[in-house]
């Protein structure tokens, strides 16, 4: 297969409400992990950081122009592979062992990381059989109702596992922002991985059910609104109802 360029790796796009959109288009839609960039008055916030196969930090100039305060969704694999780039790494405290030592079965790298979750592989020399995601432990654990705090901006952290067991949203209540991890996007689910739940599953999509949010800013797949929204998490409720 191809092998394309770190200048190639990275895509940027910069939406409203201060939101920069980074990912990598080199993956398959499936395994593309989103990337949020969020500035604030005193510093910023990066939600997820990618594969790791490529430098965030020296590959997208805008992850360092100021302070920057790294969280974590959780820690599979496609979302935490640039955390050791920064010096402030935040996560929920049930995943905290998994950013301090990221074995290859616990960020789900085996069996998920193969040649074919690309579309170009990645600059030379990486291979897959030998990928690993670089131990990061967290400067700072983050609990349900702590706040990510860049001045101007707060972001409400609300602990939503499931997926996993410290998967975390974020909520700014001013804007009806919401940075939904992997709990909730507009695409497959993954409800099944080795440590998911399915009684936390369902009590987490139930509490963002009923949330103002505005626009949702998810771990794949595009953005999208209120409507689609409640749409995406009522269809997954009734379907569960029938099941």
């Amino acid at each position: 297969m191809e092998r394309t360029g770190p200048d190639g790796w990275w895509r940027v796009r910069k939406l409203d409400d201060g939101v920069t959109w980074i990912d990598e288009p080199n993956l398959h839609d499936f395994y593309r992990c989103n990337v949020w960039h969020v500035r604030g008055r005193t510093g910023d916030m990066l939600v997820d950081s990618g594969m790791g196969v490529v430098s965030l930090r020296e590959w997208v100039p805008l992850v360092t122009e100021r302070p920057l305060q790294a969280v974590a969704s959780h820690t599979h694999f496609d979302h935490i592979g640039c955390h050791h780039e920064f010096d402030c790494r935040l996560c929920h405290a049930a995943e905290a062992e998994m950013m301090r030592s990221p074995t290859r079965r616990a960020t789900l790298a085996d069996p998920y990381v193969q040649d074919d979750i690309f579309v170009r592989m990645p600059p030379a020399p990486y291979q897959s059989a030998t990928y690993e995601v670089r131990s990061a432990p967290a400067t700072r654990l983050l609990w349900d109702g702590d706040v990510v705090d860049l001045g101007d901006r707060h972001f409400e952290v609300i602990h939503t596992p499931g997926h996993s067991p410290g998967g975390i949203a974020l909520w700014e209540a001013r804007t009806g922002i919401l940075f939904a991890g992997d709990l909730v996007y507009d695409g497959p689910l993954i409800e099944d991985a080795y440590h998911s739940n399915a009684a936390d599953y369902r009590r987490s999509m139930e509490r963002l059910y009923d949330l103002p949010v505005r626009v949702v800013h998810a771990g794949h797949y595009p953005s999208y609104g209120r409507e689609r929204h409640r749409q995406i998490i009522g269809d997954w409720l009734k379907a569960k109802e029938k099941a």
